[in-house]
């Protein structure tokens, strides 16, 4: 079932339009523990008994809160969603600043975004690998990326590039050091720098290298 964009990336979304009696500090407990073992397990992994155990609750008073696994993971997938891409939506679709600008920005927004969540590059690699179609099929990613603002600039500014090619070369630059930061956050190097130093650092050098892509007469 699509999900209206107004729903989806409304700021905020309210998740909490439960029957009156329920403890909020119990269900925000209750998703929290959702969040972690969804990521650690994925979705067809993850039991509800699980997710009791990691929020400390028993299991009827989960189901109290939320009927069904299926009902907790698309809150959560849409908070993840909203997470993802609701800061960013009215950039790609802002009619007034230049392409320029815009990419300052995503770098700039994705950066903090993914510092201030770092297990959600992890979290959304292991839905979309288990289950490519759900997240297409509820948020229309695709469809949203090809009517943007945004697109049309970059077809505008180089034929020769294709928006999704670019698109993906802007997020591989931001995701990935986030997704494979056990690797790196080990290194001597970057314990010695820190690791939030430098993705602070890499928000104008991941501007610079798409600015320099965008360029491209390849």
């Amino acid at each position: 079932m699509s999900i209206p964009l107004a729903q989806v990336f409304q700021t905020p979304i309210d998740f909490n339009e439960k029957m009156s009696g329920k403890d909020s500090s119990t269900e925000q407990k209750i998703k929290e523990a959702a969040r972690k073992v969804f990521t650690m397990k994925g979705y067809a992994a993850t039991r509800t008994r699980d997710i009791a155990e990691e929020a400390g609750i028993n299991l009827a008073l989960l189901n109290y809160y939320f009927r069904s696994k299926e009902k907790l993971f698309e809150e959560i997938m849409m908070e993840r969603m909203q997470q993802m891409f609701g800061t960013i939506l009215p950039i790609l679709m802002d009619q007034k600043s230049t392409l320029e600008n815009k990419i300052d920005l995503l770098s700039e927004h994705y950066i903090d975004m993914l510092q201030e969540n770092p297990d959600l590059p992890i979290f959304i690699l292991s839905e979309l690998r288990e289950h490519p179609g759900r997240i297409q099929q509820s948020i229309p990613v695709a469809a949203i990326l090809e009517g943007s603002k945004f697109f049309q600039q970059i077809k505008e500014h180089n034929p020769k590039l294709h928006p999704i090619q670019f698109m993906m070369a802007l997020l591989g630059m931001v995701v990935f050091p986030f997704a494979a930061r056990p690797i790196f956050g080990q290194l001597p190097s970057v314990q010695e720098i820190g690791f939030e130093k430098l993705m602070e650092d890499r928000k104008k050098l991941v501007s610079g290298w798409a600015k320099t892509i965008l360029n491209s007469t390849i």
